[in-house]
């Protein structure tokens, strides 16, 4: 198993938590530095390639499924589970609202920092989210593609196979 991330404090943090986890050594990641739209791995590498909360946050999202693509193995799975765009557009007009609004002062109130997460309403005006994210799979010639929404669509996990 292994972790990727391009923020080298963030995989501080990751060493970290693994190391206090109560789950055995064997389960815990292999930490590495790296860019998810140059993933350095050769070719069909892993059986699984996940990305939670960041395919939004890449230069070019499309870039990062290519990558997850082609490290994926022949049958191998794609997961991507981020911020979604509800289709309904009362709830995405009260779910952006709260994103605007509330998330800011929790981040203030629990981080002390009220920008802590408010780039995600920001992150999420550029991103095509879940039905996006579905589009580009099948772009890829995925097969058996699945899009679960979660909370009426603000969350998504998009998820294809490697054909």
């Amino acid at each position: 198993m292994i972790g990727l991330d391009f923020s080298a404090p963030r995989l501080a943090v990751s060493r970290t938590r693994a190391q206090s986890s109560a789950a055995p050594a064997t389960l815990h990641p292999q930490w590495i530095r790296g860019d998810a739209i140059q993933i350095p791995f050769s070719d069909g590498s892993f059986d699984l390639v996940t990305i939670a909360y960041g395919l939004r946050n890449l230069a070019s999202f499309e870039a990062g499924l290519r990558e997850m693509w082609r490290v994926a193995k022949p049958g191998g799975r794609l997961l991507a589970l981020d911020f979604g765009k509800p289709d309904n557009a009362l709830w995405r007009s009260l779910y952006f609202g709260y994103l605007r609004r509330f998330v800011p002062l929790l981040g203030r109130v629990f981080c002390g920092d009220s920008q802590t997460h408010a780039y995600i309403l920001e992150s999420l005006r550029h991103y095509p989210a879940q039905n996006g994210v579905a589009a580009a799979l099948h772009g890829l010639n995925c097969g058996d593609i699945r899009t679960l929404t979660l909370l009426g669509g603000a969350m998504s996990i998009n998820y294809g196979e490697k054909i």
